[in-house]
């Protein structure tokens, strides 16, 4: 989860009040983010150049605070400080504002056609009359990194920009242009580029380098322009050195441009939204036209209130506490969240959560009662709520039993330890190679869940077997003695259109023998003993479940079989193919079964 830095005595100042370390962190626990570390600037710096010296003793404490990592608005020590203030009582839920100003004076951006094929989306706001300090200003560029490096995800979804508006002229365009075109003097420089020429020089810069892939290879680069043809930005790379901000700067404005609109709104509202409290019109921000080339227009920022209804016995029911309406109202009040009580057809309460738009991660009922166990607090759930368990749709207490499928996962391990093998655990993401290639598969579109943007090549699908988890762990552990019997029950996810969310998980055996030899006559045995436990026996007529050959790639051909259970496939069972052997790097032959053991419940 993202960690921010803070320096103490300016959160203490914010806050209104002074704490001890034991204090405060007993107040991030009961508000739900973590004091993860307490340091000094200059010991961060010795630590990042690995050096040991003793602190002076006069160096400004820092808080480290582990946020979750879907709270945009406590990225910053404005969030940070607003929320805890409100959360003690010593605040009231601010109400943001979009300036009342007349069409013809709002400021314009408009939007070229070209931009459509590398980065469709634009929105902006104004902060009017703003004072900064050298820490809020420090805090206000703070964030734009913080966001970059979260939602943004590392400036390719969303780039920020913000600029010294009385430094520029309106109204604005944004464009894409072939990179010669353009020219301007980029940030912290005094010569003047041509695009492509800067694409060259920032390969040797540290920060910035890691960004230039997302436009280097584009035909166009996005760019934003004022009236005057000054360069504004060449997003997402670097904003132009003739409208950065300074300590001394009024009026900033603000843009994202974007290619997912819904999360450089969420950008947008959340720089507005947490400097807002330093405008001269307190928490009130100035709208911004853009005006796209088709003649559709929209105005942001877009600061509307979400309204949720959720039912009491819902919230009580999950939590396991037997809260009135006007207890769960007040405690959504303390977490940013405007509730009321209202009376359905059903005489079940209802409660009507408004979500402003600092609080972008409450999307389900499901959010509103995880905020209303914070605020209540998960210590004083008492054992006996947890124990006899809490009826979400009645509110009323009952037994608690465990799941089936859990339940019966746990037989099935039971079972395959008494039978010698044992158990491993390996990751539910893989890469796509792993999935397919290395298998002898080939990818047909129709079954992988594919991440997007994922962290590293070792993350770009979920697994579609349990398979390549195995044989990686036999490649890793080749030198132990022979013979090698592992097994594992996890879930494996696969696309299915009829679900919500448009893929559905399924929960797999798996086992794998290695030896001197192939060891198929153990791995069938042990389908056969699974099979007994379950209370399946092959009878002569096939009508539980019977074994027919098979032409899986992973498999030796004529050495393999699916196993069939009322008329469908649910497994495999064969000696693994030995160029899948050589793939992972396994040396000695191997046997493997795979059953889909959600398909007996």
């Amino acid at each position: 989860m993202p960690t921010v830095s803070i320096g103490r005595d300016r959160l203490f100042e914010a806050l209104g009040k002074t704490y001890t370390q034991e204090e405060f962190e007993e107040l991030c626990f009961r508000f739900g983010i973590e004091l993860d570390d307490v340091t000094t600037e200059k010991a961060i710096m010795r630590k990042e150049k690995h050096l040991d010296e003793e602190s002076d003793g006069d160096e400004e404490v820092i808080y480290k605070i582990e946020v979750p990592a879907n709270r945009y608005d406590l990225l910053c020590l404005e969030g940070i400080a607003q929320a805890l203030r409100i959360f003690n009582g010593q605040q009231e839920i601010p109400t943001y504002e979009v300036a009342n100003i007349s069409p013809k004076s709002m400021l314009k951006m408009h939007v070229k056609p070209e931009t459509s094929s590398i980065r469709p989306y634009v929105v902006c706001a104004v902060l009017r009359g703003v004072t900064f300090d050298a820490a809020s200003y420090n805090s206000f560029i703070d964030l734009q990194d913080k966001l970059h490096q979260n939602i943004c995800r590392r400036r390719t979804l969303v780039a920020i920009g913000t600029h010294d508006l009385d430094t520029l002229h309106g109204p604005f365009t944004y464009e894409a242009l072939p990179p010669s075109s353009i020219n301007f003097v980029p940030l912290k420089q005094e010569k003047n580029f041509r695009a492509d020429e800067l694409m060259e020089f920032y390969k040797s810069d540290l920060k910035l380098k890691k960004f230039l892939h997302i436009i280097e290879n584009s035909p166009v680069f996005p760019v934003l322009y004022d009236s005057t043809r000054t360069v504004l930005s060449l997003p997402p790379i670097i904003n132009g050195a003739h409208s950065a901000i300074k300590l001394e700067t009024k009026n900033v404005f603000i843009e994202c441009t974007a290619t997912d609109l819904t999360k450089a709104k969420i950008v947008l509202n959340t720089m507005v939204t947490m400097f807002s409290e330093y405008c001269e019109r307190k928490f009130e921000i100035e709208p911004v036209e853009v005006i796209y080339s088709d003649g559709k227009s929209y105005i942001y920022p877009d600061l509307s209130v979400y309204n949720m209804e959720v039912s009491l016995s819902y919230i009580t029911g999950a939590i396991g506490v037997p809260l009135k309406a006007d207890e769960v109202t007040g405690l959504l009040n303390r977490m940013q969240l405007r509730a009321e009580k209202s009376l359905s057809d059903d005489n079940d309460s209802k409660i009507t959560v408004s979500v402003p738009p600092t609080r972008s991660d409450v999307l389900h009922p499901c959010d509103v009662m995880e905020d209303v166990a914070i605020a209540y607090g998960f210590n004083r759930v008492k054992d006996i709520a947890i124990a006899k368990g809490y009826n979400i749709s009645k509110g009323r207490a009952v037994s608690l039993k465990p799941l089936r499928l859990e339940e019966f996962s746990h037989i099935i391990r039971l079972e395959m330890a008494m039978c010698g093998f044992t158990e491993v655990l390996s990751f539910i993401l893989c890469s796509l190679n792993d999935n397919f290639a290395m298998l002898n598969r080939e990818d047909d579109k129709s079954t992988a869940v594919i991440i997007g943007n994922p962290r590293s090549s070792e993350n770009e699908t979920a697994r579609t077997s349990l398979m390549p988890g195995i044989l990686k762990t036999i490649g890793q552990n080749k030198a132990h003695p022979k013979p090698i019997k592992i097994f594992e029950v996890g879930d494996i996810v696969l696309l299915d259109n009829t679900k919500d969310v448009g893929a559905t998980n399924r929960r797999h055996l798996a086992a794998l023998y290695c030896g001197a030899t192939a060891g198929y006559e153990v791995i069938h045995g042990l389908v056969v003993r699974i099979m007994q436990v379950i209370g399946l026996v092959p009878p002569d007529d096939n009508t539980t479940y019977y074994l027919k050959p098979s032409e899986e790639p992973e498999f030796l051909l004529g050495t393999q079989a699916s196993i069939i259970y009322k008329g469908k496939q649910i497994g495999t069972s064969g000696i693994v193919h030995p160029e899948v052997l050589n793939k992972f790097d396994i040396p000695d032959p191997c046997s493997y079964f795979e059953l889909d053991i959600a398909c007996f419940l």
